[in-house]
């Protein structure tokens, strides 16, 4: 069925909704802006007499000329230290090489000479991940000192810390996920595994270095005074010890070798999906700026933002009058088949039923899933209780947590509590999860968790709670910029490029096997 809007494009409403998004969007991308100048300028011309490029520069120049670079987490680290940290000093996402999509992790040494915070860490685990859930090739363009010791109690010995990138190096191995290291300075400490554990690796002469420990810890344990590189340069690494595979002389070089050595991995399988021709939506992408309410209490149709996304504005509904506050249906995403769920109002145990039910659908016709959020959460109430909203929820959240399909998250507007959950929050392991700068995040809403707190503290002491201190908490906590800079998304993103990143979400996730059908389809 085509979707036909309903919006009024010429109405104060939604030039004023209009406004406030573009405002949005444009201190969004002057933010970002601003990160990549921010990015070790007073470096940059030392680089350059070095014949180094910047992290960016050396993605630029090893990706495809003129094809998208879907970067992840460009805002990570912001505010987070004392210390400035620029897209948390690493740059990571997307390429395409040779026709191949690529994982791509570039140190960026002009920032505290790419060494590892604890958000770098969790930055460079992140896209790990996304190489091992989209079974894609992974690149690292290596330049760093190491974990940063003064915060080595945060970076070194837990799970997730430093030793993981290695641990998920093994894995990726393991599943036959090709990796290249392309050592383009200091590769220390155990930094000198990442080379080490990948498939090839090339070093760059005069520049490149792979050792465990420097000249100065050499120094301090045994007395040895040595160079750099006589300790680990690409003459001794290339020819006497082989930890390297390819001497070079530039960093032009390097990253040519490569992206040759992408063109002959092989050949690789994708899933097969009944794919169409893509078709354009019917209205204009840019009016989705004018749907978005400023205040995310006032109810809008998601249908609408879906009109704008799907191909030919075409969306299948599935249980359209049942459970009325989740839509659920099939369309096509540039030629691509997805199953939707979208965030219409609260949810009720209808919805949750019906949830449950669409996803156990799509996991069986092994249509990808895509969940629009804008939700407050599950109805609360004695009488919802009464009728098991807990129970249905409960299935939702299952359904959701088994599905073998590949999941993608969008995050519009609020996502609030076990909402959060039951729509394939991160905890549920959506492929991707992106947010519009409109998105907020919280457990509860500023004004409700006043309420609740003033409450439980009327009944155990009479000192008011400051209201004011706890509702501006709320406002900063819940931010989509709070949010990103501690990853708890892949970015923050233009409403209208959300077609196009959510496309090569898709396209990538087809490297991988959708997994094996554990369960039939129940009705509930």
């Amino acid at each position: 069925m085509i979707l036909k809007t309903q919006i009024d494009i010429h109405s104060e409403t939604f030039k004023h909704n209009f406004q406030c998004m573009k405002q949005k969007v444009d201190e969004l991308k002057h933010t970002i802006e601003l990160i990549k100048v921010d990015s070790g300028k007073k470096k940059e011309q030392i680089q350059k007499n070095k014949n180094k490029y910047s992290a960016r520069e050396r993605i630029e120049k090893l990706k495809d000329s003129g094809t998208y670079f879907l970067e992840f987490s460009a805002l990570a680290g912001r505010g987070l230290y004392k210390e400035n940290l620029p897209s948390s000093g690493i740059v990571t996402g997307i390429i395409i090489v040779h026709d191949r999509p690529c994982v791509v992790v570039a140190n960026d040494s002009r920032i505290k000479g790419g060494t590892y915070f604890p958000i770098t860490i969790k930055k460079h685990l992140r896209a790990q991940e996304i190489a091992l859930e989209n079974h894609l090739p992974c690149i690292y363009l290596v330049d760093s000192g190491g974990a940063y010791l003064h915060y080595q109690d945060q970076v070194f010995p837990d799970r997730d810390h430093f030793g993981r990138i290695f641990y998920n190096q093994a894995r990726m191995t393991a599943k036959g996920i090709p990796q290249i290291a392309v050592v383009l300075g200091y590769c220390t400490a155990g930094g000198a595994y990442v080379p080490a554990m990948s498939d090839e690796n090339i070093i760059v002469k005069g520049s490149g270095t792979i050792f465990l420990g420097g000249p100065p810890l050499v120094e301090a344990a045994t007395g040895e005074k040595v160079s750099a590189d006589e300790l680990g340069g690409g003459i001794l690494h290339s020819s006497q010890s082989g930890v390297s595979d390819h001497i070079v002389e530039t960093e032009e070089q390097a990253l040519e070798k490569a992206r040759n050595i992408v063109l002959h991995l092989g050949s690789f399988k994708k899933q097969k999906l009944l794919t169409r021709e893509n078709r354009d939506p019917l209205y204009p992408s840019e009016e989705m700026y004018g749907i978005i309410p400023t205040d995310l209490k006032t109810a809008f149709d998601m249908r609408e933002i879906i009109a704008r996304l799907v191909d030919g504005s075409e969306l299948h509904e599935f249980k359209k009058n049942y459970g009325t506050t989740l839509i659920t249906g099939w369309a096509y995403l540039c030629g691509y088949p997805v199953g939707i769920l979208a965030n219409n109002g609260v949810l009720f145990s209808e919805s949750a039923l019906k949830a449950a039910h669409f996803i156990d659908l799509c996991d069986q016709r092994a249509v990808p899933l895509v969940f629009l959020q804008n939700i407050v959460g599950f109805m609360v109430g004695k009488k919802y209780e009464k009728e098991g909203i807990t129970k249905q929820g409960a299935k939702m959240v299952t359904a959701v947590s088994l599905a073998r399909v590949p999941k993608f998250t969008l995050i519009i507007g609020a996502s609030y509590g076990a909402g959060n959950y039951g729509m394939c929050g991160r905890a549920y392991q959506p492929r991707q999860l992106w947010m519009w700068p409109s998105a907020r995040i919280a457990v509860m809403g500023g004004p409700q968790a006043e309420k609740v707190l003033r409450s439980i503290k009327s009944k155990t002491d009479k000192t008011k709670i400051d209201q004011t201190n706890l509702k501006e908490q709320y406002e900063k906590q819940s931010s989509a910029y709070y949010s990103t800079a501690r990853l708890w998304d892949d970015g923050i993103i233009d409403p209208i490029d959300t077609r196009k990143v959510l496309a090569l979400g898709l396209d990538t996730a087809l490297y991988a096997p959708f997994g094996k059908k554990s369960k039939g389809i129940y009705r509930m």
